[in-house]
């Protein structure tokens, strides 16, 4: 991995970013080279439950799936494309990706139907859609102070409420983000 990569770390928008797709928004990155980068909104959640989402794909469902299971709006790309992010687990299923040692991505069909079974993860995050940016893009919104970044928090994705994600991950820098300024301190 490139050293500057941002890979396994939240995008905090700043206050000034006004883009109605990453206003106010927390994105935690999958993958970040020299060919552009790829994220998942995790703050934007969606009238769509995971009991919706298992119905609509003809998978019983035979437990209570709670609040410990979430569905967001992951980003603006492939909106019909579930990401799954989860806790890292003994076995992984068919397209697992191991993003950190507590985070693991899972994309194939199998992870619904053990979570529809009470025997996948005990809390999981379903993304639909992701934001993707080409070469460079994401390094010149960084450059116009559009984002902070933070290493990523699996506390943060899976245990504090949707409105409170975006100050959580910047308070994790010390930052209040509502006091921050969009001018850039470059002279």
């Amino acid at each position: 991995m490139n050293s500057d990569s941002l890979k396994n770390q939240f995008l905090i928008a700043m206050p000034q970013l006004e883009d109605p797709n990453f206003e106010h928004s927390i994105t935690y990155i999958i993958e970040h080279n020299e060919d552009g980068a790829m994220g998942l909104t995790l703050n934007r959640p969606v009238n769509i439950s995971y009991d919706d989402v298992l119905e609509d794909l003809g998978i019983e469902c035979e437990i209570l799936i709670g609040q410990r299971h979430q569905v967001v709006a992951g980003g603006p790309v492939q909106t019909e494309a579930g990401f799954i992010l989860h806790p890292a687990l003994e076995t992984p299923f068919t397209s697992t990706v191991q993003l950190s040692t507590e985070l693991w991505l899972t994309t194939s069909r199998d992870i619904l139907e053990a979570i529809a079974d009470g025997k996948g993860p005990s809390q999981s995050l379903m993304a639909l859609g992701y934001a993707g940016w080409t070469a460079g893009q994401l390094e010149e919104e960084l450059a116009q102070n559009s984002w902070l970044t933070v290493p990523a928090s699996a506390e943060i994705i899976f245990d504090v409420p949707f409105d409170e994600r975006w100050k959580s991950a910047a308070r994790s820098l010390g930052v209040d983000i509502q006091l921050l300024s969009g001018e850039a301190g470059h002279g």
